[in-house]
């Protein structure tokens, strides 16, 4: 359907009333917390505080993968924010993450605790503090760098933009969601290219760029993001599809994605992580 009202913006936007949608009850346009509640904090070092969408799922494949490698000291605690809810503007999670979006870490093994916030900047304090998932050489590492940011910048387009007009907004609207369907085919595009003469996002080692853009365009094209893989026509995409399909098969992306899930199959569902045997 189109939309055929004319909107004439006013002088100055003023917020008045929630303008519908999925997340209507949560969004405002003003920051802080918006109750008093403390986070939990568990026995691990690594204190994660999360929610399974794509950007949380980043961070606890990252965990788990690191878990596989060996790294004992990867061990965290994963505490279920639920956004829905609003939890993430209780004063506890505005304290270690201002912009109250998850996903938030809290690294304890220092003298004192270190907040990490942005999805991005978790997989890279990680990938420096175990020295793993992201090349020593200045051209590998420059690589995966650009990879990683370019998944920071692109994806809001993916989520905010197309998700949200295709899958979450009050109305279809036909403008908005053949802008961002265009845009989210583009990327599609730029990943089926660079995958073609590549088995991962940099080379021949998984790095943490794979780990950043697998969540979101990896489930997109195994039409697990929006229902929208039809609508896509995802199938002509097939080195993204190859690329996707492999990395699904991983032990720890196959755990990390139970973490902090709240939907879905049952046995899929480890709401909140505090050790091993909590992925079964």
């Amino acid at each position: 359907m189109s939309d055929t009202t004319a909107y004439v913006p006013p002088k100055v936007w003023k917020y008045c009333a929630p303008s519908g949608g999925r997340f209507a009850s949560i969004n405002r346009p003003s920051a802080g917390p918006t109750h008093d509640k403390p986070l939990p904090v568990g026995k691990h070092p690594l204190q994660l505080y999360s929610l399974a969408t794509p950007n949380g799922v980043k961070v606890t494949i990252m965990l788990e993968e690191l878990l596989a490698l060996g790294h004992a000291c990867a061990e965290y605690d994963a505490w279920l924010i639920r956004i829905s809810e609003g939890e993430q503007f209780s004063s506890g999670f505005v304290e270690i993450n201002p912009n109250s979006k998850i996903p938030a870490l809290v690294d304890r093994s220092g003298a004192k605790p270190l907040r990490v916030f942005e999805s991005g900047s978790i997989l890279l304090y990680l990938a420096e503090k175990f020295g793993a998932f992201l090349p020593t050489d200045t051209a590998g590492r420059t690589e995966t760098l650009n990879w990683l940011f370019w998944q920071v910048g692109s994806a809001p387009l993916v989520g905010g933009g197309f998700g949200h007009f295709y899958a979450y907004a009050p109305e279809k609207y036909e403008y908005p969601i053949n802008r961002y369907a265009m845009e989210t085919k583009r990327q599609l595009d730029v990943l089926d290219r660079l995958l073609a003469e590549r088995r991962y996002i940099v080379g021949d080692d998984y790095t943490i760029a794979d780990m950043a853009i697998w969540p979101w365009y990896g489930a997109l094209v195994c039409g697990e993001l929006y229902q929208a893989a039809e609508f896509l026509s995802v199938q002509d995409y097939r080195h993204v599809q190859r690329w996707a399909a492999e990395i699904a098969t991983r032990p720890a992306v196959i755990r990390g994605r139970k973490v902090n899930r709240t939907w879905g199959e049952e046995d899929e569902q480890v709401p909140e992580r505090h050790d091993a045997s909590d992925l079964g």
